[in-house]
């Protein structure tokens, strides 16, 4: 009887321990199955995602997967980190896609199945609003220009720079804006909107240089997958329908003075 009762608590040790391993191993895929898609942003880029004053996420990405959620009776769950870190988070099965103003390239789309375009943007230069020097990338040769690390404006910038005339400064966060204005660096590329926001919001001597250099599309990377290409068209699907009733674009005017989902 004693050998009996050894065996039968092994055998419940061991269905507990299969039990245990599997809440262990809960990644992004069990989520998805239990129909929640974990979603990375910085929280540092203001309007598109930020912290307010109670560190609760806001922004027009957040709004726009809320939307997205609901419409797809899904729950969404944000998950912040550096940008710097999304798309390994992304790689290594953390996250099912990005939202933080990700713009749709030849490389990226090599790697990933991204979803319909939503936001149709310029890339700008920002400079101290005592410099008039610059207006174009041209402009930049022999300068310190802040990018936001592994962002598609760094790879801008290292690209049209064959000759290495140009010395780029990455930021993981915001400092970026103070340092121009501080004078340590002498421009920064990014979005104009992102830009305009800095400038109405502070008090930071900075202005916009010059025209966008460049029309960008922004979209939501998914590692390719035949799951993921399933999820694709069902985003698609909403996506559509929030264009059609006009709710990307209320989504849009509360957070821009523009609508930036129309080209």
């Amino acid at each position: 009887m004693k050998k009996k009762g050894f065996i039968l608590l092994m055998a419940v040790l061991m269905v507990l321990g299969v039990a245990s391993c599997g809440k262990k191993n809960d990644g992004v895929a069990n989520k998805q199955e239990r129909n929640k898609i974990v979603i990375g942003m910085s929280g540092g880029y203001k309007p598109y995602t930020f912290l307010n004053e109670n560190d609760e996420l806001q922004g027009f990405d957040v709004d726009v997967w809320k939307e997205i959620g609901a419409r797809l009776d899904s729950e969404i769950e944000f998950n912040r980190a550096d940008f710097s870190g999304l798309f390994g988070m992304l790689d290594n099965g953390q996250l099912n896609t990005i939202a933080n103003q990700i713009t749709v390239t030849k490389e990226r789309e090599e790697k990933y199945i991204f979803t319909e375009a939503y936001v149709y943007y310029g890339a700008q230069l920002l400079s101290h609003k005592d410099d008039n020097s610059i207006k174009s990338l041209e402009d930049l040769k022999g300068k310190k220009v802040g990018v936001s690390l592994g962002s598609n404006y760094e790879n801008m910038i290292r690209e049209f720079d064959t000759g290495n005339e140009i010395e780029v400064v990455t930021y993981d966060g915001s400092g970026l804006y103070h340092d121009l204005s501080l004078g340590r660096i002498d421009a920064v590329l990014m979005d104009k909107l992102s830009g305009l926001t800095v400038i109405e919001e502070s008090d930071l001597d900075i202005k916009l240089a010059g025209e966008p250099i460049q029309e960008l599309i922004n979209a939501f990377p998914f590692v390719k997958s035949d799951d993921n290409e399933k999820l694709v068209e069902e985003i698609n699907k909403v996506m559509k329908e929030m264009k059609n009733d006009g709710t990307l674009t209320e989504i849009s005017l509360k957070w821009f003075p523009i609508d930036i989902t129309k080209k």
